[in-house]
């Protein structure tokens, strides 16, 4: 879902960036309180869940919102009305030593008042409604604009509006997973295309691994611990993720030259232990992060307020020296292996494998139909054979094999949501024969959230909620039944939502906000908490979610670049110094997309006028036009 956020400027003084037609429109100075009293009593009783936009069709404007009451009854009077005031980029232009102060910063287009308003307002989809109120003017047609509102009352300037947009992705609820031999998550990524996977069999493996200054070559000290991980486990690494550090002194070009030798020289170590061919990814990075956060509170945090280049002019002799007790930390690589359980079956045939698995069954030997049936599901994994291959497979439905079957069951369920209600009658038949086996318990309880969310079955609520509940009952880890819980409310709050009960709506929002900490979240966690916070209008809930992970230099991309998109249209925080470390991480990991967050909203930017910020300019004009 795409989200757009309004912010709201106060505007009191008069300034014009040029001479222009402001037709019928009071500016109200000393005395907008009283002239504006009813417009800002209507926008204070504005639901948050209440949003508007500008759409743009070619060279039409409408003016898009999701509540026709709350419409009627802001443009109740004659005079009350909306304009348009259109903003060209290029007044932001690098070239301009500042941008002009100014409470119109475009082309004020002809006001449209409540009698039109009201009289063209026609339905535009689900739950919207939009009204024609201008066009843009043929000399603006080839340039890159937005639209922003003046919001008028009794024809008096009362409230100015620019959009900005959140870059949105698919997401959903917080991953339950599915127990199979263990609790097994879905492998999502945060991207916004793409499929998904499945983490089967497979645990992870974090190391830190330090370097000395201008050598690419590792201590075998500081790297014995991985092998003698791998020693004491039955597993293979399947993939290795590498983010590679240099500290920022010297050039950049040396720099991204050692980082590519140390990051080689670990994976050509690791490729020797293993005769399968390791999937590995490689990024790197001058750690400006690490570096900043390490000098705030300094003697040396007067060098925060420089740009990167004056930073390391700087940084060179008796200073380089003193810093070296701080840099040293930040020549590093962070690796992240993969693992998969060595599968002895792995070069069987899947019909073999099916008929191995069988006569396993039939002759009631649990360990190796354990092993067989951990190997048929690698292979639908890597998509070798089809899920098909889970009805060959002849499991009695007895008591002995129900943790046999309930991996079956679980299996098909992951890897297609859509088998969920047959999944789900499968287990509740399952119980039956193990009432009281913990893992069964806990795949019915979370396929049956699903199915409530997505509306395929009728569900008592308050059972559902006491089903969740007893699964302590049974053994099952406090965190667990939390995660369960929020997700629960989660689903409340959208129904609420339907229903525009904004009250209950807030209670099912604030309870998710108190008990998300109760438990662990994976990146695709995070990303799914903050725009559920956003789509209900509480931004700030999002930010501080986020503001945590946002100064780690280990953060995931796209979960950076939601961050600031939240957080760019904040002056307050975008001039703390800290702010700036973010943005130096941003602008290490992806250049050119920070570069793209300042595109109209058109072209997939935030907004260009972000660049009213004097800050943000310096910055955008320093790290994207040269």
């Amino acid at each position: 879902m795409k989200i757009n956020l309004l912010v709201l400027f106060s505007l009191f003084a008069i300034n014009f960036g040029f001479s222009q037609n402001t037709f019928d429109i009071v500016f109200p100075e000393y005395d907008r309180n009283l002239k504006c009293k009813q417009c800002f009593q209507i926008f204070s009783q504005k639901p948050k869940e209440v949003r508007f936009s500008i759409k743009r069709e070619k060279t039409n404007l409408y003016f898009e919102i999701n509540d026709k009451k709350w419409f009627n009854l802001l443009f109740k009077n004659a005079g009350d009305g909306i304009a348009i005031d259109v903003v060209v980029k290029d007044r932001y232009d690098c070239e301009y030593e500042s941008v002009k102060d100014a409470q119109i910063r475009g082309l004020l287009l002809k006001p449209s008042y409540s009698k039109k308003l009201k009289s063209g307002l026609k339905p535009s989809g689900e739950n919207n409604f939009r009204v024609h109120v201008g066009r843009v003017p043929d000399a603006f047609i080839n340039d890159e604009l937005e639209f922003n509102i003046l919001f008028l009352s009794n024809k008096n300037l009362c409230n100015y509006y620019w959009i900005y947009d959140l870059e949105s992705y698919p997401w959903e609820l917080l991953d339950m997973g599915m127990y199979l031999d263990s609790l097994t998550y879905n492998s999502k990524q945060i991207k916004p295309v793409g499929e998904e996977g499945y983490l089967l069999r497979h645990k992870t493996l974090k190391f830190k691994i330090p370097f000395e200054k201008n050598k690419a070559e590792y201590s075998q000290e500081d790297i014995r611990p991985i092998y003698d991980s791998l020693r004491l486990t039955d597993f293979n690494i399947k993939t290795i993720n590498i983010k590679a550090y240099s500290s920022i002194e010297g050039s950049l070009e040396r720099n991204v030259e050692l980082q590519e030798q140390r990051a080689n020289s670990i994976v050509k170590a690791l490729q020797s232990f293993q005769k399968p061919t390791i999937k590995t990814k490689i990024s790197s990075s001058e750690n400006w992060v690490e570096f900043l956060n390490d000098i705030e509170g300094t003697k040396y945090e007067a060098l925060i307020t420089l740009n990167k280049n004056q930073v390391k002019s700087k940084l060179v002799g008796t200073l380089s020296k003193e810093l070296e007790p701080v840099l040293k930390n930040h020549r590093k690589a962070i690796l992240e292996l993969e693992l998969e359980k060595k599968d002895k079956y792995k070069n069987m045939q899947a019909d073999e494998l099916v008929s191995k698995f069988n006569k396993a069954i039939l002759s009631e030997n649990l360990d190796e139909a354990n092993e067989l049936q951990n190997s048929i599901f690698e292979k639908m994994k890597e998509k070798e054979i089809s899920p098909e291959f889970l009805r060959k497979m002849d499991i009695p439905k007895q008591s002995k094999f129900a943790k046999i079957f309930n991996k079956n069951s679980a299996y098909r369920y992951m890897q297609n949501v859509r088998e969920a209600v047959i999944v789900y009658n499968e287990l509740l038949e399952l119980e039956k024969l193990a009432p009281k086996e913990p893992r069964i318990k806990y795949n019915i309880a979370a396929i049956k959230i699903k199915l409530w969310h997505y509306k395929w079955q009728d569900i008592d609520e308050t059972k559902l909620k006491n089903q969740i509940n007893a699964l302590k009952n049974y053994g099952i880890d406090k965190s667990l039944i939390s995660r369960m819980l929020v997700n629960f409310h989660i689903i409340k709050a959208e129904n609420l939502m339907r229903k525009r009960d904004y009250q209950n709506k807030d209670i099912a929002v604030k309870y998710v906000n108190s008990n998300y900490k109760n438990f662990p979240l994976s990146d695709y966690d995070y990303l799914s908490l903050a725009q559920f916070f956003s789509y209900y209008a509480n931004t700030d809930l999002s930010v501080k979610l986020l503001e945590d992970k946002a100064k780690s230099i280990d953060i995931d991309e796209n979960l950076l670049f939601y961050y600031l998109n939240l957080t760019l249209v904040d002056r307050d925080l975008t001039s703390d110094s800290n702010y700036r470390t973010i943005m130096l991480n941003a602008i290490n990991m992806n250049k050119e997309r920070f570069c793209k967050l300042f595109n109209s909203v058109e072209n997939g930017g935030v907004t260009f006028q972000l660049l009213e910020n004097d800050y943000l300019r310096q910055t955008y004009c320093e790290e994207c036009k040269n």
